[in-house]
């Protein structure tokens, strides 16, 4: 009887272990690795679109601010900026002038209408975004009025050149901010020189005609002097040159009794800087009377130029 309930109960241990390799267990197995890839799949997407979200805010992130001008008619431009983010700062600038500031206030689109100033002018635009990326803009615009103005430089002076399509009544000017000269003119056409100071200034010249028409133009100049030259001999057979310049003497040339050969000295080429601040040069001369014609260049271009006669 014990034998029997034995058999009985093994019998029973082994269907018991018989049902637990049945298809419960296979779908409980199928079930556990349907989550544990549903997890994996779910970190991979979630992995990739983090990555995707860091590349294009990264690629956001570099861009620059685009700057457009729209041109409406024959005087007047309109500035456009536009950008993907906030802009923090835009202006813009004709020739040296002063930058005028456009107000932002955070956009991403600004506008902005201005009028071109007669004359050759060059327009400077810049922009830049609250991650500090930045761009600028150039370009030059011509636009005849009925008052145009030049500036040439002419050794230590700077010639102003004004011409009106009616006559002009006066014209004045003035270094950075000092009280103004006035220049009466009368005319359709005035040519003044101007002496420029030592060290960089800004000229301003403003010029009005009899319709009460006015143009303005500023240029920023550098005054320099011009060399210091003397010719002597040296008593015997050769003459000697001395020059002197606070910049520095580039450049010598220098031509004997008018002939079309120029002897050429490019001191830049040999000494440095300090070592042209003075300069003394011999070289030898022939029997009775010599002419000689000596210019001098200094670091800036300007020159000066001397005639001497050498006798021997």
């Amino acid at each position: 009887m014990n034998q029997i309930l034995s058999v009985e109960n093994n019998q029973k241990k082994k269907n018991r272990k018989v049902k637990n390799t049945g298809p419960v267990a296979i779908e409980n197995i199928l079930k556990f690795f349907s989550i544990v890839i549903l997890i994996f799949g779910v970190f991979m997407i979630g992995s990739g679109s983090y990555s995707m979200h860091n590349n294009a805010q990264e690629k956001t992130s570099n861009t620059k601010p685009t700057i457009q001008v729209e041109e409406g008619s024959e005087t007047e431009i309109t500035i456009r900026i536009m950008h993907d983010k906030a802009l923090s700062k835009v202006t813009y600038k004709w020739n040296e002038e002063e930058e005028t500031q456009i107000q932002t206030n955070g956009r991403r689109d600004v506008e902005q209408t201005i009028e071109i100033p007669t004359g050759d002018n060059i327009l400077t635009i810049y922009a830049q975004d609250t991650n500090g990326q930045e761009t600028s803009y150039q370009k030059a615009y011509s636009l005849e009025g009925d008052i145009s103005i030049d500036f040439a430089l002419d050794g230590n002076n700077i010639k102003v050149t004004a011409t009106g399509k009616n006559e002009l009544s006066y014209m004045t000017y003035r270094w950075d901010e000092e009280e103004e000269t006035t220049v009466d003119i009368n005319n359709t056409q005035i040519e003044q020189d101007i002496e420029i100071p030592m060290g960089q200034h800004t000229l301003t010249v403003i010029v009005v005609d009899i319709n009460n028409t006015t143009q303005t133009k500023t240029q920023e100049v550098k005054g320099v002097t011009k060399p210091q030259v003397e010719i002597t001999t040296d008593g015997s057979s050769n003459f000697i040159i001395r020059a002197s310049d606070e910049e520095g003497i580039k450049r010598v040339e220098f031509v004997i009794n008018d002939s079309d050969e120029k002897y050429v000295l490019d001191l830049d080429k040999v000494y440095s800087i300090d070592q042209r601040k003075e300069f003394e040069y011999s070289y030898p001369i022939g029997e009775g009377e010599t002419i000689l014609e000596v210019t001098v260049y200094n670091e800036s271009g300007v020159s000066e130029t001397i005639r001497a006669r050498v006798n021997r």
